[in-house]
């Protein structure tokens, strides 16, 4: 084979398997065979039946808000009850999500028979885990997501959360800032979809401020990637205005 034709099988190869990866990143995908996560989609089912005024799609960042310690850095649920205890929320959170499990979740009842003022999605940390989609596939599956949603709860408004900054490579840094800068230009301000940068809450002076992220303090410790319930309440702090003004509700 002639160098020209390597170079245009190789590029070939390699377009394909980028669409692939945004296929799978926008293909709902199933963890119904995990235990664990059949069981928490089953109850979190009875609770979508109880009508919420509010809810919060995700992946274990939001599945977060259910820790109680003990340590007082995984004290959650009281922060919890503080912003959300009163607005009839539930927390669709699950732990290693990424934006392909989320719209299953979307197309198999978490969207269904409910209707919801206010949708909060935080997503697509996941997604640049072990499966290591880049940030094309990765805004595929989170417009599938958001898509999804409107479809399903057209009288709902949604609140996009950016991806949240972390330490796990410069890889990771490069495609967080990219999605984060494509949302902010897709889904700009007095859309159907409020997009909200929170990355300032976790850096400071240029820099990720290790002390809100609770994965340096496990046994073994682990990159940060999970706010600490201190960095949590401040995500929450910095969600207010914009959450309370969408749910017509007085600020928390």
């Amino acid at each position: 084979m002639r160098p020209a034709h390597r170079l245009v099988l190789g590029l070939s190869l390699l377009l394909g398997l980028a669409a692939v990866r945004a296929e799978l990143a926008a293909t709902p995908i199933s963890r119904m065979d995990l235990p664990w996560w059949r069981a928490r989609f089953a109850e979190k089912q009875a609770e979508l039946r109880q009508r919420p005024e509010l809810v919060f799609y995700g992946d274990s960042i939001m599945q977060d808000w259910e820790k109680d310690g003990p340590a007082p850095w995984a004290r959650f649920r009281p922060v919890w009850e503080r912003f959300y205890g009163d607005r009839h929320a539930v927390n669709l959170g699950f732990i290693g999500d990424t934006t392909a499990n989320l719209l299953w979740r979307e197309q198999h009842g978490e969207a269904d028979g409910i209707a919801p003022k206010v949708a909060v999605v935080l997503i697509g940390a996941n997604n640049f885990g072990r499966v290591h989609w880049a940030a094309e596939p990765t805004l595929s599956g989170i417009d599938a997501d958001v898509a999804e949603l409107r479809q399903r709860l057209p009288g709902t408004k949604i609140l996009l959360l950016s991806v949240l900054p972390s330490e796990r490579s410069s890889w990771v840094d490069e495609n967080t800032a990219r999605v984060n800068a494509a949302l902010a230009a897709r889904y700009p301000a007095g859309g159907a979809v409020t997009f909200l940068d929170v990355t300032g809450v976790f850096v400071r002076d240029g820099r990720l401020d290790r002390g809100l992220f609770l994965d340096p303090l496990l046994t073994p410790p682990d990159p940060p990637l999970h706010p600490s319930a201190e960095g949590q309440a401040l995500l929450a702090a910095a969600m207010e205005p914009t959450l309370a003004a969408m749910l017509g509700d007085r600020r928390h």
